[in-house]
């Protein structure tokens, strides 16, 4: 998401770098082009002009004037403003409810509430709280279903009365079993819904007077485009929505569906969910998408997703084996897996500052199937094989390849990566990079 915008926004930047004085005529034709690529990412046309008068009031005044290097200063304020448009950080508030607190997902059909229900239960119970599900879509076929499979998968329990009860009931006696559960936290995943039909509206209004939910959160998908902002209104009007989570972020979404929601209806957004996984959720923070969307990285959420996977102890034992020459082709293939866990390649290299222009080189499909081919090549090895691929002559690299479904040519692809990273490790070891922080005796 908001890789087009990103792109064209960069663009406009770059040549305004080039200016060492600006007038007020460079000022009117850079908004310009920022005012069309607002509007060519699907940014709501009231948000647009809101958005460009600020940025253009305080670009020819005398903070612009003054400066060393106006560029600069012009996109400082680009990136202030737009972190103003997105909002505060909002987090979840259950100040004023009693446990167990309630949050009522509502939504569209096809916008992702009951995976969202699941990957926001497992958010939870990182936090330390025990959440409980309660599957209250009893119109989409096979949703609840889904949402016990879900609950199962992820080890959270839940409350289920079929297809035939009264949504409403269903969420009164979910609320009460959660209760029994002595649960700290239920998540109502109710039906999606159009929010001009009356009738469904209705049915949300009933459970949240019965409920008295702590948190109604609007679950949206991000390439809706120019009608996110009608959705946001209706359901807001109708229930008094308290958030949004935006889903679907890492597809091909133009972007302004975030900046254009937030702005109209003035409910924070508080979450973010990418892909299908259950890991894929993460809380918004408007600073650090403000900074992807001007390609100036996102630092802190790269080192959380690091932090997510690579434990500290086993960091501290790698770099033991990488500096004693002991890292195998198994170590390899787990460093591997954790990487892929990050998310897409393309995301990552969008939160590392000056990374961002990188995105378009790469293939991420081609990417992730090369990642998969030395997964497998690894996989289909014997624990001795990982341990000491010296001992890899050509009938046991035919053997691999058979398992693995590739040529010998890739598995010895496979094996110079792997030596050719020893090489490196080898160089490091000798002191060959004096410069090089964060290994003993190479400062």
């Amino acid at each position: 998401m908001f890789e087009n915008l990103s792109d064209r926004l960069q663009s406009i930047f770059d040549n305004l770098g080039k200016a060492g004085k600006l007038t007020e005529k460079d000022v009117d034709s850079v908004m310009r082009e920022v005012r069309m690529a607002l509007l060519e990412a699907d940014v709501a046309l009231p948000v647009v002009k809101d958005f460009v008068k600020r940025v253009k009031e305080r670009a020819i005044g005398s903070e612009v004037a003054k400066a060393l290097k106006p560029g600069q200063m012009v996109v400082k304020i680009v990136h202030e403003e737009l972190i103003e448009t997105l909002g505060e950080p909002g987090r979840l508030n259950f100040s004023g409810s009693t446990k167990p607190h309630v949050i009522m997902l509502v939504g569209l059909q096809g916008s992702g509430k009951t995976t969202t229900a699941a990957k926001l239960a497992t958010y939870l119970r990182k936090e330390g709280r025990q959440p409980y599900l309660v599957a209250a879509d009893t119109y989409r076929p096979a949703a609840v279903d889904q949402l016990v499979t879900l609950a199962k998968q992820i080890n959270v329990p839940y409350y289920q009365e079929g297809v035939k009860a009264k949504p409403a009931d269903i969420c009164v006696n979910g609320l009460k079993a959660a209760r029994e559960a002595n649960a700290a936290v239920v998540i109502l995943d109710t039906a999606g819904r159009l929010q001009i039909d009356d009738t469904l509206m209705a049915e949300l209004e009933e459970i949240k007077r019965r409920t008295q939910p702590a948190e109604i959160l609007l679950v949206a998908d991000s390439m809706t485009g120019q009608e996110a902002v009608n959705i946001a209104q209706g359901f807001n009007n109708r229930v008094g929505v308290t958030g949004l989570i935006l889903t679907k972020i890492d597809g091909d979404a133009r972007g302004g569906a975030a900046i254009s929601m937030r702005a109209v209806t003035n409910v924070p957004i508080k979450f973010l969910g990418t892909g299908e996984k259950i890991d894929g959720f993460e809380v918004f923070h408007p600073d650090r998408l403000a900074s992807r969307i001007l390609g100036m990285g996102d630092v802190l959420s790269l080192i959380e997703k690091v932090e997510q996977e690579f434990d500290e102890k086993e960091a501290l034992k790698l770099q033991k084996k990488f500096m004693e020459n002991q890292f195998t082709l198994q170590d390899f293939l787990e460093q591997l897996q954790k990487i892929k866990k990050m998310g897409p390649i393309t995301q990552i290299l969008g939160m590392i500052p000056g990374m961002d222009k990188m995105r378009g080189q790469i293939d991420q499909e081609e990417a992730e199937k090369r990642m998969k081919r030395v997964e497998a090549i690894i996989s289909s090895m014997t624990s001795r094989e990982r341990a000491n691929p010296k001992v890899l002559n050509a009938s046991r690299k035919q053997r691999i390849a058979k398992g693995s479904g590739v040529e010998v040519r890739d598995v010895n692809d496979v094996l110079k990566q792997f030596r050719d990273m020893q090489s490196l490790m080898s160089q490091l070891r000798k002191g060959r990079f004096p410069n090089m922080p964060g290994f003993p005796g190479m400062r």
